[in-house]
């Protein structure tokens, strides 16, 4: 994101998956990071459609399976900043 949002904001997320689109509400939380194009900063869904968490659950279970058989995961690496 450009700019941090303030905590506790509630805010629409959405995002595609290679299940389909997942979007629910979440809660803002405190930005973790500050990058060289913008802030990392955490959410947490409070609201979510049980379609869009089985999407997002079929997803996350991907990803943790092609980490556990040592394969590249499919989010890019973020620069890391001090």
């Amino acid at each position: 994101m450009p700019r941090s949002l303030g905590n506790s904001s509630f805010v629409e997320v959405a995002f595609p998956t290679h299940s389909g689109p997942v979007r629910g509400m979440a809660e803002i939380l405190t930005p973790m990071r500050t990058a060289t194009d913008g802030v990392l900063q955490p959410f947490r869904f409070v609201a979510l459609e049980d379609d869009h968490h089985r999407r997002l659950r079929t997803s996350l279970d991907h990803v943790m399976d092609r980490n556990l058989l040592g394969l590249k995961s499919v989010v890019p690496s973020l620069p890391r900043t001090i």
